[in-house]
């Protein structure tokens, strides 16, 4: 599992309303490539790109954009974050 946790910040929630994208906390040695294909497996969707973020702290973040037709919406209310 590459994914860790979805991200539940105020920024977060607004990209997922606004930009149609999610934010994971990842694993530190987590690639682009390993990143999208574990969203799309686990929810059905098709990923448009994944930026990276290493976070000050040590931490790793996947910001993923899904492309038309698929819902960051959706993805949220499985996750129980809206």
């Amino acid at each position: 599992m590459v994914l860790i946790a979805p991200v539940k910040t105020e920024k977060a929630i607004g990209r997922i309303e606004f930009e149609n994208t999610i934010t994971f906390l990842v694993e530190q040695g987590s690639t682009k490539p390993a990143v999208k294909a574990e969203v799309e497996k686990l929810f059905g969707v098709k990923v448009a790109s994944v930026r990276m973020l290493n976070l000050p702290t040590g931490g790793k973040r996947a910001i993923v954009k899904l492309a038309e037709g698929s819902k960051a919406e959706d993805i949220s209310s499985k996750l129980k974050m809206v």
